[in-house]
């Protein structure tokens, strides 16, 4: 029993001494944290997605003090959280006016544009394009999968049943993830503002894209030649918008026979209803 007891205040003592080690050790080695990580930290929206390259907000807000970030690489923060970074940091920068959404560029839904083969294998847009490049008569269209809505950590992306993506502008953060699932490049980040764009990616002539969806581009220019404001460009045989210089007066959308340029002004809203009723 002595021995018993023995042993145990033997254990006891040493448990005792090597905690004093260890907070001595913890005090002496211990690593400064920058007061400035942790208010970069309390900044940073907390939503951990990965957008900026690091793994989540604790690394960017290290990787922001260390120099090895930019005070804007928080997408999901948008301009105010840049504001407030540079704040903490002691510097200026110009946060660009304009908030920012995700778009689907592609209108060839199940309805429009349709199927060459039937896939049963991986529920993944990635995987379907893996084998045989996929199911789509269009080899550049959405795949309706869904990669991009389980990439989105913010609910802001569901799967519509016509098999294309809706996103839902009012919780989209721009941060991009969405851009990075998608393999066949059909998401954009565009200006919130920019309500006419082009809904297809499709650089075929247009006598092959008119075979395959009915709201696809077929290069046939009456964007370019009706807008006024020079914003409508065209290469590869596709239509284009340059935000920067589009006034969103949706005569490119009005022009478009194929309806491949959305266009989502409140106004035109009316008139879409309109000429579906006749």
């Amino acid at each position: 029993m002595t021995t018993l007891v023995y042993a145990f205040g033997v254990m006891a003592a040493m448990g005792a001494l090597f905690g004093i080690l260890l907070g001595a050790a913890g005090k002496k080695f211990a690593v400064e944290v920058d007061p400035r990580v942790t208010r970069i930290r309390d900044v940073l929206p907390g939503a951990n997605c990965g957008a900026c390259g690091y793994p989540g907000c604790d690394g960017l807000a290290e990787a922001i003090v260390g120099g090895k970030a930019p005070v804007d690489a928080c997408k999901a923060g948008g301009p105010s959280v840049t504001k407030a970074i540079s704040t903490v940091m002691g510097i200026e920068v110009s946060v660009a006016d304009g908030r920012k959404v995700a778009r689907v560029m592609c209108g060839g839904s199940s309805e429009y544009c349709g199927s060459r083969s039937e896939y049963k294998g991986v529920p993944s847009c990635r995987a379907a394009l893996l084998a045989g490049g996929g199911f789509k008569s269009c080899t550049y269209g959405c795949l309706g999968l869904g990669d991009c809505a389980r990439a989105c950590t913010f609910g802001a992306i569901t799967m519509g049943r016509n098999g294309l993506p809706v996103i839902d502008e009012e919780k989209c953060v721009a941060c991009g993830n969405c851009v990075k699932a998608c393999p066949r490049g059909i998401i954009e980040i565009v200006p919130e503002a920019s309500l006419v764009y082009v809904r297809c990616r499709n650089k075929d002539r247009g006598v092959v894209v008119r075979k395959i969806c009915k709201v696809g581009c077929i290069g046939c220019q009456a964007c370019v030649k009706v807008c006024e404001a020079g914003a409508m460009m065209f290469g590869e045989n596709l239509a284009r918008v340059d935000y920067s210089k589009c006034n969103v007066c949706g005569a490119c959308a009005a022009k478009c026979p194929t309806k491949a340029i959305a266009d989502l002004r409140p106004q035109a809203a009316g008139t879409a209803e309109e000429e579906a009723a006749v």
